[in-house]
């Protein structure tokens, strides 16, 4: 049985070896959104979003990616500045 979600990334990467690719599986959509939100946190690559198995269309792709970007940049901006996330919000239109 396939899971509902899997992300393709890989660690950091090395100058002279070729990136080693790992799968995260999960049935949770949120959780999937969760997981690609953290990877830019420590210099991973996303290589693949795969819902059920096949590739996402590059604009769901992309819009995956934007959602989690902004998310990313909405919880920088509250710990930076000490906001609250409405404040963040109303200031400078990010939505956590």
């Amino acid at each position: 049985m396939l899971s509902k979600d899997s992300v393709e990334y890989s660690p950091g990467f090395r100058k002279h070896h070729p990136p080693a690719h790992h799968v995260y599986d999960t049935d949770d959509p949120v959780t999937c959104e969760d997981f690609i939100q953290e990877l830019p946190e420590p210099g991973m690559a996303l290589h693949a979003i795969k819902p059920e198995g096949a590739d996402l269309a590059p604009a769901k792709f992309d819009r995956m990616v934007r959602i989690a970007a902004a998310r990313l940049a909405a919880v920088r901006i509250c710990t930076t500045l000490k906001l609250k996330p409405d404040e963040a919000r109303f200031r400078f239109g990010f939505a956590d």
